[in-house]
Order: structure tokens, then C-alpha cells, then sequence
């Protein structure tokens, strides 16, 4: 008998993204290829300032994609990191498992993988972008960042930025009419980041995780901390244990906090999404870094052709938050 097709995506631009899913699904698409479609519509949008193409670059000027893609049928995987001068990392990813006997390609050799695929080399920095990158490195004093030489007389590398919109990666997962489900994951990184910088975002079980007999989830935020927990992962086996998508990813969220000093991840923030095998879906995220009257959680679910944007839920390190939305 059929299943009722889920789309879900983190943050409020990933309504456009869950739209384009849902509707891919409703038309009989597996999971996997509504991930792909949804990916490529943020990173094809030049408004979205930490995806893809128009995304912000590293210290050196140059943008560097991350993406990964995780199918549950089959188990199977790829992802690409520190990729350069390419548009639609996420199908790269997915040629990465298809094509290749390995899971992951980084830097140069990704990219030129990406070319033999028949991916055109492309610009990936856009007016805006280039124009808040100049004024970025109005502002730093110390060394390029760019330099890995470093000795006792030198000052040290700038650090990156954190800003509202900087390290928003887009986390997507899908279950189609089959019970299948899918995960992905796409990112232009930290902003202003230490050029090779590759983030928990192509990282599987960090950035992403499915199990197709349980159910899927993906991340949002810090990646350096993030994948210090492997969040998703832990989300996907807190369902196996019999929580709900949104207890699962608060549980995996409060482990993160206690692991590691709160000083490593207040002001910046981590939240997940999840969607669980019989399609109950749910998100979390840290109070701190994440609500705030310029950046709230927020996530989108589609089960029709008109997505839902939810707020919440919140956790601190005793507790969760009222879910708001």
C-alpha cells in the first residue's frame, strides 16, 4: 500500500527547497531523487549566502562546497568536501557512491572528478559575496589566515565570523510513496573559514544519517562541534530506541552540551531535523545561538504541496524548551 510522502528542511529558505521535494515525491519520485532536486534548488539560489553558488568563501576568496546524500535503500552514500569552482555539489555527492567504489572525494581531485562527470567548471561568488568578503578583510589585522606556517613571532589568523546566515547549511530528508527514505546535506561552510576547513555537513553520521528501517535525520549549525557528537547518527538510533523524532534529536543535542564545554558551542548553535520511518517527523535545537529575534529555528515540513514552517523546540542543558510551532 502506498505511504504518504514527507519532506522536511531545515530553515525558513528551505520551504522553497521541501516544495520542490514534496512535489517531486507526489509525482513518484524516490527519496533519493527528491534530495537531489531539493539540493539543487538552494544551491542554485544566489540569495542563499551559505549554500552553494553565491555562498560566502573562506579567508583565501574562494568558495568551498561540502554536500553529501544518503540513500536508505542499499545503505549507500557519497559525499565531496573542499570542493571548488563547481555548482551542485549535491549531485556530485551522488555520483561520488555511483560511479566510484568509495563514499567521500575532497579538494582538487573532487573537483576534477566533477569535471569528468561533465560538470562544467563555474564561478561560484556572486556580486554580494565578493563584495562582503572585501569588507571582511578590512577588518582583519593578523596574518592571512591562509597561512599555515605560523611561528611564535607572528600574530595569529584572523577567525571566522559568526554571523545569523554564515553557517546555515541545508539538512533535507525524504520518505517516498515506497516507506523508502533518504538523506542529504549541503553547505558552502563557515564563513571566511581556514581554506580546506570541511565542516560535519559531507560527514555521514554527522551531518546526515538514515537508516532505512528506522528513519533519517540531518544538521544544522556549528559544524566543528557537531561532528565531534555525531549528531545525526545518535538521532537516528534515539528513534530505534522508541523516541519521537523530536525527543530524538533533543537527546542528541543535550549529549553534544555535555560533552563538550559550553563555551565551545553557546552563541553559535546546532539543531536537527529528523523523520522517522512511519513518517513523524520533528527538530530541535540549542537555545543558545539559535533564539534570538534574528534567528529563530525554524524548519520546514511538507506532506502537500504547502509546507508547514515550524519554531522549536529549544533545549538548554537541564532541559527542553516548550516547542513554540
Amino acid at each position: 500500500m502506498p505511504v504518504q510522502p514527507v519532506f522536511v528542511a531545515t530553515w525558513r529558505f528551505g520551504v522553497a527547497a521541501a516544495r520542490v521535494g514534496w512535489k517531486r515525491l507526489s509525482q513518484g519520485a524516490t527519496a533519493l531523487d527528491a534530495i537531489e532536486s531539493a539540493g539543487n534548488l538552494t544551491e542554485e539560489d544566489p540569495e542563499v549566502n551559505s549554500v552553494g553558488y553565491g555562498g560566502l568563501p573562506n579567508a583565501a576568496g574562494e568558495v568551498e562546497l561540502d554536500a553529501a546524500i544518503m540513500n536508505g535503500v542499499g545503505h549507500c552514500a557519497g559525499a565531496v568536501g573542499g570542493l571548488q569552482r563547481t555548482r551542485k555539489p549535491i549531485s556530485v555527492a551522488r555520483r561520488v557512491f555511483e560511479q566510484t567504489p568509495h563514499t567521500m572525494l575532497v579538494g582538487e581531485n573532487a573537483r576534477k572528478f566533477a569535471l569528468r562527470q561533465g560538470f562544467p567548471e563555474a564561478n561560484l561568488l556572486t556580486s554580494q559575496s565578493q563584495e562582503r568578503y572585501i569588507e571582511w578583510r578590512k577588518t582583519q589585522l593578523g596574518a592571512d589566515v591562509a597561512h599555515f606556517d605560523l611561528g611564535p613571532t607572528n600574530s595569529q589568523p584572523p577567525q571566522p565570523l559568526f554571523t545569523p546566515d554564515n553557517h546555515d547549511t541545508i539538512g533535507l530528508c525524504a520518505l517516498d510513496a515506497n516507506g523508502d527514505l533518504a538523506v542529504g546535506c549541503t553547505t558552502s561552510g563557515m564563513s571566511w573559514k581556514v581554506p580546506g576547513r570541511v565542516g560535519d555537513s559531507p560527514i555521514i553520521g554527522s551531518g546526515l544519517y538514515v537508516d532505512n528501517e528506522i528513519g533519517g535525520a540531518a544538521g544544522t549549525g556549528h559544524g566543528d562541534e557537531m561532528m565531534k557528537a555525531c549528531v545525526s547518527f545518535r538521532t537516528v538510533m534515539n528513534m530505534e530506541r522508541g523516541m519521537t523524532p523530536t525527543e530524538a534529536c533533543a537527546e542528541a543535542l543535550r549529549y553534544l552540551i555535555r560533552k563538550r564545554p559550553p563555551e565551545a558551542h553557546d552563541h553559535y548553535g546546532a539543531a536537527l531535523i529528523a523523520l522517522r520511518k512511519d513518517g513523524m517527523v520533528g527538530g530541535a535545537a540549542t537555545y543558545s545561538g539559535f533564539r534570538h529575534p534574528d534567528r529563530l529555528w525554524q524548519w520546514a515540513e511538507a506532506t502537500s504541496a504547502d509546507p508547514v514552517l515550524h519554531e522549536g523546540c529549544y533545549v538548554t542543558p537541564g532541559r527542553i524548551l516548550e516547542q513554540l510551532g
